[in-house]
């Protein structure tokens, strides 16, 4: 299925190289403004065209058709498109049957029966991740004062991303990396216990973000090796402020005041330069593999405004359903 979220809930829908990808959003509050410039910041920070990432440049201008009247949201399902012209398709002509190790070509095939598009990734490609972006423009307004800020810790196990990045395109590889999403002037009392727990609908989404491996809030997996004494955060105020943030910002499942924290695993682009020996259905034999076409040596420098655009979708939907 392609549809998230209770109250906030969207649908995306498209291809890789399809004629357009897009999104719908229901459950937007009415009057909320909204032009096709607001999206301008965050769609560019995902953009290709920056060392290390595709050569596929696309104007990703969002055609807004439904949902919004002179410059407001209306109430109704809001729907964005945006449309594919910069497509290779004729370098993924040899994947038909000899998919590419470590991308979704093999289960895709598999379970559609052939019949799924597969150029470009089709609808696994991290091109539809345009559309979690988008909503999450709109979500940001929803979740106002709170700020939502990902960044880069590490890529390749390095803190110097642009010598790791360097080193990856020299040897036609990929890396991947550990980013970082902090949330603050987060309120308290945002959150349900268990299924519907911050940790629960932020994972669930930042898992729908192709490539994410793991995920980790506060301490993380760390805390296995603290005492009880060390990990509790000690409050210091009325508001809840305490003097670690070990818990991430969370207890319960239910956001404490204090700033919300977590971090996320992106693995290597699996498109690589170098050569593989892989199974080809249409020979029944190992062949070697030499992937063609335009793909990023480490997608996770494109990240960090997909993170903070699930991040602020989880969070839309919590807060819609705290005030139902």
């Amino acid at each position: 299925m392609n549809v998230s979220g209770q109250l906030f809930k969207l649908s995306i829908f498209g291809e890789s190289h399809g004629k357009s990808v897009g999104v719908t959003i229901d459950g937007i509050p009415p009057g909320i403004p909204l032009k096709p410039e607001d999206f301008e910041k965050d769609l560019g920070r995902r953009k290709a065209g920056a060392k290390g990432t595709t050569p596929r440049k696309e104007a990703d201008i969002p055609n807004m058709i439904s949902g919004v009247y002179q410059d407001h949201t209306t109430g109704a399902p809001l729907t964005i498109l945006w449309e594919n012209n910069n497509i290779r398709s004729k370098d993924y002509s040899n994947l038909l049957y000899h998919p590419r190790p470590g991308h979704a070509d093999f289960v895709s095939r598999i379970k559609y029966g052939g019949f799924a598009d597969y150029n470009g990734g089709g609808h696994f490609s991290g091109r539809m991740t345009l559309c979690l972006v988008a909503a999450g423009v709109i979500a940001k307004k929803i979740i106002a004062p709170i700020k939502i800020e990902a960044k880069i810790l590490e890529i390749g196990g390095q803190t110097d991303i642009d010598k790791a990045v360097s080193e990856a395109m020299e040897k036609h590889d990929s890396v991947g990396g550990i980013l970082e999403c902090r949330a603050s002037q987060m309120p308290i009392g945002l959150g349900e216990p268990f299924f519907q727990s911050i940790e629960s609908k932020i994972s669930q989404l930042v898992f729908a973000i192709p490539a994410i491996k793991g995920v980790e809030f506060g301490s993380g997996f760390g805390a296995a090796k603290m005492s009880g004494s060390e990990h509790n955060d000690n409050i210091i105020d009325e508001h809840g402020t305490t003097e670690t943030n070990h818990a991430g910002g969370i207890n319960g499942g239910i956001s404490n005041g204090n700033d919300l924290v977590f971090r996320i695993v992106v693995k290597p682009t699996s498109s690589v330069g170098v050569t593989q020996n892989t199974f080809n259905f249409k020979t029944g034999k190992r062949e070697d593999l030499l992937i063609e076409g335009r793909h990023d040596s480490c997608i996770a420098l494109r990240v960090p405004p997909v993170l903070e655009g699930v991040t602020a979708i989880a969070l839309a939907d919590l807060f819609l359903l705290k005030g139902s």
